[in-house]
């Protein structure tokens, strides 16, 4: 290892170990109803979500819309593997207690629930990865919307409780919780993203022909990054659940896909440092800094007008529409943080009083 990855590698732990004791002091002096504890929790699950899209459609070059069904796959993994066996009479009361009658750790639960989102994804993405762009998002759209009335099928109630809610399985308080999975997990695929496979997955989102030309295997690829992407969309699909504390295929629409890829879009399309940062933006404007606007409000005898109930939402479209007008290549576009972004930020912006005196210099 050269100096200069061992300089990043050391920069990047200091500031994950100072996020992190940042965490740990907010939790210890902050109450934890507090709005900020909410963003940042679902900021890091929607974090790892994104990512995790983001290695499908802006380095492999799929346009997949399936992620909605891969997070309800994990979701449902981690809450039947982990309600404790004196809760599931109570649990599946319409079901008799349900068939499975056991519980697992929950490192164990989350393994599993990458593992069956991942085995889904194996075996749709065997017919669905032959088709390309918009046929690709049509066919993973609708696999999305098939298993969620799949998973509320009364025939499979004993396994998933049919329509009725999954509850009494083990859930998070710190904030640390989800950023240390989110964290973890958005490592692991930044190592696969700078490895030789990753170096496969652009080469086939730049130019399929010359790919295949070089010799890379075009379906085998394809199917690993939807596999790999698939399953860590499963793991923020069970830290979901532990967040709602409850797990019902309802909540898991199409929408939420929609809300996913335009994190994925705002932050950029190709970009993780975009994606981190877009996800904790995206929540805290939907989830805190535009809510006032859904408040009838009066002054004296004069209501404002237009604030009421939905009016944040059309607040936040009119914005999005802005970002993606004008930043229409994202907040980071492709480019991600490091320390050569930063100093070459810094020389950018250095006073005119210093390129004078460099002149004068010479």
């Amino acid at each position: 290892m050269d100096q200069k990855k061992k300089t990043d590698l050391i920069v990047s732990a200091s500031l994950i170990a100072f996020i992190l004791i940042v965490l740990f002091v907010l939790e210890k002096i902050m109450p934890s109803g507090n709005m900020l504890f909410v963003v940042l929790k679902k900021g890091a699950i929607y974090a790892l979500v994104a990512v995790s899209m983001n290695l499908l459609n802006g380095f492999t070059g799929l346009f997949s819309l399936g992620q909605a069904g891969f997070m309800l796959i994990g979701a449902y993994t981690y809450a039947i593997f982990t309600i404790p066996t004196e809760a599931r009479m109570a649990v599946y009361q319409y079901f008799d207690g349900g068939i499975v009658q056991f519980t697992v750790p929950v490192f164990v639960a989350f393994l599993l629930a990458a593992a069956v989102a991942g085995l889904f994804a194996f075996l749709i993405g065997l017919p669905v990865l032959r088709l390309k762009s918009d046929y690709l998002a049509i066919a993973t759209l609708g696999f999305a919307e098939i298993i969620r009335a799949f998973f509320q099928w009364d025939a499979l109630g004993p396994v998933t409780n049919g329509s009725n809610l999954l509850r009494k399985f083990p859930t998070f308080d710190s904030v640390l919780f989800p950023f240390i999975v989110s964290g973890v997990c958005i490592a692991i695929i930044v190592l696969l993203i700078n490895s030789s496979y990753g170096r496969a997955f652009k080469a086939i989102r730049d130019d399929e022909i010359a790919a295949e030309a070089m010799g890379i295997n075009l379906f085998k690829h394809k199917e690993m990054a939807f596999v790999i992407s698939s399953a860590f969309a499963g793991i923020s699909g069970a830290l979901l659940a532990m967040y709602q504390t409850t797990v019902q295929a309802a909540a898991f629409k199409s929408a939420m896909t929609y809300e996913i890829l335009l994190i994925v879009v705002i932050g950029g399309i190709g970009s993780i440092t975009g994606s981190c940062l877009a996800s904790f933006l995206f929540v805290a404007c939907s989830e805190w800094w535009l809510r006032f606007l859904d408040n009838e409000t009066f002054i004296g005898a004069w209501q404002v007008p237009l604030l009421r109930s939905g009016f944040r939402k059309v607040v936040f479209s009119v914005i999005i529409m802005i970002m993606v007008l004008f930043y229409n290549r994202g907040i980071m576009g492709t480019r991600e943080f490091s320390i050569d972004s930063v100093t070459g930020l810094l020389k950018r912006r250095r006073l005119p009083g210093d390129k004078k005196m460099k002149k004068g210099g010479k």
